[in-house]
């Protein structure tokens, strides 16, 4: 997501849950569940909590998360 992805959960009627990574050149990945999970379970990233299609962002927490890893200056 700090690079540029974005994630959304894809519901679907039938109960099914999808969480993919979408790149602005319209690649998608498939993101396990736990992985999600682990990092809402954090507050490192939420949702709009939007049918069938939520979208996810950083939280502050994220964000500062991300820029500890990062080189300086970047």
């Amino acid at each position: 997501m700090a690079g540029g992805w974005t994630l959304k959960a894809h519901r679907y009627l039938d109960g099914r849950k999808e969480y993919r990574l979408h790149s602005l050149a319209g690649e998608t990945r498939v993101v396990a569940h736990k992985a999600v999970e682990a990092l809402v379970d954090s507050h490192l990233i939420d949702s709009n909590k939007k049918f069938p299609a939520a979208t996810f962002w950083l939280t502050d927490k994220g964000r500062a998360a991300v820029a500890a890893r990062l080189p300086p200056g970047t």
